[in-house]
């Protein structure tokens, strides 16, 4: 365990999370890249508890609380702040915008389409033409900012795999072989696995659990 973990384990800072969000994956994966230990309290979104609610609002997940009172409460900031080494340059920028905002809405069309108007299909085909872009990148390099992971590889890839995961079958036949070989390769690493864990519902007064998980 790292020295920075050491420090805060009296006085740990507070995540709460869902499982199966991208938002909150993206916070988590970057927790564990920081080496940063936290408790972690698993959300039922249906019943959210009034204890993250008062600390934001919002009331969307991920919601993190520090041991200095400051709350963070946008999974990209809960990125930064876990990475502080890790720059995000124009391009990073502007490739996990382009995720969060017109990838983003795509995806919820295509994935919900009883919730929306309009024909799904199109905004799949929109979607399409986003990770072709990324299959493009992939094309010259092994990740989408060159060859080594960076912080847009591990903002964009919990939305790619829930992109892929509405009709799975479908996307594997897409002519996509670099992005679904990026795809893969993050989503079957040990850290992915760590960030994954399955965790039973938060309450009031139940023991803290820590993230990660100890071995």
């Amino acid at each position: 365990m790292s020295a920075r973990c050491e420090s805060r384990m009296t006085d740990l800072p507070i995540l709460y999370s869902f499982r199966r969000c991208p938002y909150a994956m993206r916070a988590r994966l970057a927790l564990l890249l920081g080496e940063i230990t936290c408790e972690i309290r698993e959300v039922v979104l249906r019943d959210k508890p009034a204890e993250m609610i008062a600390l934001s609002p919002k009331a969307t997940v991920p919601v993190l609380a520090l041991p200095d009172g400051r709350i963070i409460d946008q999974s990209l900031d809960i990125m930064c702040w876990a990475l502080p080494l890790s720059t995000l340059g124009e391009e990073d920028a502007a490739l996990i915008a382009a995720n969060d905002g017109p990838f983003k809405r795509h995806l919820d069309r295509y994935k919900y389409p009883d919730r929306h108007d309009g024909d799904h299909l199109i905004d799949r085909a929109a979607a399409m033409d986003i990770l072709a872009g990324y299959e493009e990148r992939l094309q010259c390099h092994a990740c989408l900012q060159g060859d080594r992971l960076s912080l847009a590889d591990f903002a964009i890839m919990p939305f790619v795999r829930q992109f892929a995961a509405v009709d799975q079958a479908w996307f594997d036949a897409q002519p996509l072989p670099k992005l679904e070989q990026w795809l893969a390769s993050l989503i079957t690493s040990p850290l992915f696995e760590r960030a994954m864990v399955r965790l039973p519902a938060w309450r009031p007064g139940d023991q803290a659990t820590l993230f990660p998980t100890p071995a």
